[in-house]
């Protein structure tokens, strides 16, 4: 044996392997982030509406508008978000099989065929025909983890794609409940418009009458006159919006903007009961935004850890098995076959591995502080609901006894005018002012069964119940 085949010594493997070990262990150590702290959720909500029932999956049926149930259950099944939400998850759950592949040996068959003339020693030519067909096959041992975090971070990949579509599929269901309603109120806006109108224009022609005959001045005349062309430029305004929630809601259903169907009055959809918000921690397994944020942040942290892995050297076993067939063998092939192994430690490029190393902790650092956000605007979007449920509530009564004041002016100002004890103003006054409070009841009436939505919605949506985290 020669000194250049000489086998090291046993101290010499000690030290060799106590390096290796002492670096994998630092490897470990240095591997390991830390949890991402959770926001401190508030004691309980400021609004909190007491004992509620349990959020339903199927939340949008709490209205009792058969439509609406319709119009949602077809975005659910048509939406072209969710679709692409759905290709994001075949994705991830294609790549985590990928990876999961790569922690098995891989094999690989090759054939080459060579047909070649050459000189031989006695000048003459030759012609030779070889063909080598070999079997091939390579397998990484994964000493430090490092495929095992990669496997890791596709599975949490795919977690959070999969949270990400039941996100945007509770988001389309919110989406397609508030257009819809949003809808019915301004139906509900035209309507009294198109009332209003049609009273303006009796009225304007009352006045044209008793100007005709002389029992009025062109004054009154040119105020109704102003008071109907005032009323008929609410009418389009209105057909307008009407227009553009329907194409809006066109979109969410996946299909090209066309006339809605109409389901109940908004007089007559019912106000759905209020769900049981919890206490504030409970929200945290809840929402799927939430879930999808926290699969990101075990994502980057096996990320993390794959990426400090590459700093340590990697052992790699290879073997081969074929045969050789030649013409010039005549007929007696060589069986061929190697068994080997390599390793591969990196030197000079531990500043490029260093800063992929550097990298990956930047993106674990966003991902924690995203999962932060996320928990924080939950909270807020819940509050907000909350008061804004008990807000719309307290302002709508307030405007339904606005308008029923306002109806027994415009009565008392009508009867005031038909006697002579008032001027024809002050029943046009009365008018407007009916008109607008009449909206307003309207719209207020669509924002507080689209603010019952918004807490659903901030809640979850029934997915922790359903899917869970």
């Amino acid at each position: 044996m020669t000194p250049m085949q000489a086998r090291p010594t046993a101290p010499a493997r000690r030290r060799w392997f106590g390096l290796a070990a002492g670096v994998a262990l630092l490897s470990a150590c240095a591997g390991v982030p830390a949890p991402p702290e959770r926001p401190e959720p508030p004691a309980a909500w400021r609004d909190a509406p007491g004992a509620g029932i349990a959020v339903q999956r199927d939340w949008w049926r709490g209205y009792n508008d058969p439509v609406l149930a319709e119009l949602v259950e077809r975005a659910l099944r048509d939406n072209t978000d969710l679709r692409v939400a759905a290709a994001r998850v075949a994705e991830a759950r294609a790549l985590l099989a990928a990876q999961g592949a790569a922690q098995w040996p891989s094999l690989d068959l090759a054939v080459s065929a060579t047909r070649s003339r050459s000189l031989a020693a006695s000048g003459r030519a030759v012609v030779s025909e070889v063909t080598q067909p070999q079997f091939q096959a390579a397998f990484e041992v994964d000493l430090w983890g490092r495929l095992d975090a990669l496997t890791d971070a596709a599975r949490a990949n795919l977690l959070a794609s999969e949270t990400g579509a039941d996100a945007v599929r509770l988001g389309i269901a919110a989406a397609v409940a508030q257009a819809y309603l949003g809808l019915r109120a301004g139906d509900a806006r035209l309507a009294v418009a198109q009332r209003t109108l049609a009273s303006r224009e009796g009225a304007l022609k009352v006045a044209q009458r008793r100007f005709d005959t002389g029992y009025s001045s062109r004054l009154e005349l040119a105020q109704a006159q102003a008071e109907y062309r005032a009323t008929a430029q609410v009418v389009p305004q209105l057909q307008l919006a009407i227009r553009r929630q329907e194409d809006a809601l066109s979109v969410l259903l996946g299909r090209a903007p066309q006339a809605v169907p109409r389901g109940l009055a908004l007089g007559d959809i019912a106000a759905p009961a209020l769900p049981d918000a919890g206490m504030p921690s409970q929200l945290l397994r809840r929402r799927p935004d939430i879930a999808q944020a926290e699969a990101q942040v075990a994502a980057a942290d096996a990320g993390l850890a794959a990426a400090r892995a590459q700093l340590l050297p990697t052992l790699r076993l290879t073997g081969s098995l074929g045969q050789l067939e030649s013409s010039l063998l005549h007929n007696d092939p060589i069986r061929l076959w190697s068994v080997g192994g390599s390793v591969l430690a990196p030197l000079f490029n531990r500043g490029r591995l260093r800063a992929q190393v550097d990298a990956s902790a930047a993106r674990r650092d966003q991902a924690v502080l995203g999962y932060q956000k996320t928990v924080l605007t939950a909270f807020a979007e819940v509050e907000d609901a909350l008061a804004a449920i008990a807000r719309l509530r307290e302002q709508g009564e307030q405007a339904e006894q606005q308008r029923q004041a306002l109806a027994e002016a415009l009565r008392i100002a009508h009867n005031r005018y038909n006697e002579g004890y008032a001027s024809y103003l002050e029943e046009l006054d009365a008018q407007r002012n009916l008109f607008n409070a009449e909206l307003t009841v309207l719209q207020l009436r669509g924002e507080a069964l689209a603010a019952e939505v918004n807490l659903y919605k901030a809640l979850g949506g029934g997915w922790g119940a359903a899917a869970g985290p």
